[in-house]
């Protein structure tokens, strides 16, 4: 006989699993009545909770690992990562649940220490980021049988869950804006190859612009750093047919080129378009302001909570998240190209 579900109980009552998760573990979020029959339906249903789920001696670490293997001073200046680890802890703090966050050398540190936290029941799950092509550590968080969400995605997690957005449709929005602009040389100033998004951003424009034509669509790859992001533009604008428009996949980034287009004596948008993957106060505060892909980068961290508390509520369970698509907010970064075409 099948063993009972929080979706089970969930379905029973009429209520979301949220709402089941926070009844049987005692959590505050819901009405006593809805409790009350939720704990009634459970216990008529014989559930039980997975053993897998629990720490020793049955007790929860309430808290949930994220290792980040990046250079702790690139990490410092992306406001993309404070809003993620802020919505994140907010969306843990709901259940009492802390975040243990820890920045390591490389993939292979990183997977030592899901080893070492697993062994030790330091944490209740993991959050996976950064997702790579072949990831090694998806092996590794299955074989410890920890609940584990990876942030990124589409498909290949193996039987981890996942909450992602869609990088590949965003960025053929930035390339088919920049292109009815009149845009026909689009670089793009990408974070480093082996990460599955920069693949997904890199592959989409390189698709749409034998889609659309292009005379040139070039990707630069870097460690996603101000200073990187600063000498790949220079490379790009040092071109005898420089790039018209060129699409950063940072916002610190896109800063850093919006400097070095003033320092190499070009007009932004007049001589050359900007765009930002990312959107923060620092798109919106530039002069001129940068055009950027925007969303509620709290509001994702929080969902990711939601899934990450889910599965550890009930092992087992597989949540395969698409979250919404990044749109353009057009600002003043981004005009038509002007009469120098570097003919």
């Amino acid at each position: 006989m099948r063993r009972p579900t929080i979706t089970d109980i969930a379905e029973r009552v009429g209520v979301s699993k949220g709402a089941v998760s926070f009844a049987l573990n005692g959590r505050p979020g819901v009405g006593e009545a809805t409790r009350a029959r939720i704990l009634q339906v459970a216990k008529e249903m014989n559930w039980r909770p997975h053993s897998a789920a629990r720490a020793l001696g049955g007790a929860r670490a309430e808290a949930v690992g994220l290792v980040i293997a990046r250079p702790a001073s690139t990490l410092g200046v992306e406001p993309f990562f404070a809003q993620l680890l802020s919505g994140l802890q907010a969306g843990l703090s709901t259940q009492s649940a802390a975040l243990h966050l820890l920045i390591v050398e490389d993939a292979e540190a990183e997977m030592e220490v899901y080893r070492d936290w697993a062994s030790a029941h330091r944490v209740d799950g993991f959050v996976m980021v950064d997702l790579k092509v072949g990831d090694p550590r998806i092996e590794v968080l299955e074989e410890l049988g920890t609940p584990a969400v990876v942030l990124g995605g589409p498909g290949k997690h193996g039987s981890l869950s996942s909450v992602w957005a869609d990088d590949r449709e965003a960025m053929l929005s930035v390339v088919d804006y920049l292109a009815a602009l009149g845009h026909r040389r689009i670089a793009h100033v990408a974070g480093l190859p082996a990460f599955r998004h920069t693949q997904r951003r890199t592959r989409a424009l390189r698709d749409r612009a034998g889609r659309l034509d292009l005379e040139e669509a070039v990707s630069v790859h870097t460690d996603f750093s101000d200073s990187e992001g600063a000498a790949a533009t220079r490379a790009l604008l040092s071109r005898p047919r420089r790039p018209t428009a060129i699409v950063y996949d940072s916002d610190v980034m896109a800063l850093a080129g919006l400097g070095v287009a003033g320092e190499m004596g070009m007009k932004v948008p007049d001589e050359l378009s900007i765009v930002a993957f990312d959107d923060s106060v620092l798109t919106r505060i530039a002069h001129p302001a940068i055009s950027a892909l925007s969303r509620d980068t709290f509001a994702f961290g929080k969902q990711l909570a939601e899934v990450i508390l889910e599965v550890i509520a009930e092992p087992g369970l597989r949540r395969d998240v698409k979250t919404a698509t990044p749109r353009l907010v057009v600002r003043e970064s981004t005009a038509p190209p002007g009469t120098w075409q570097g003919d």
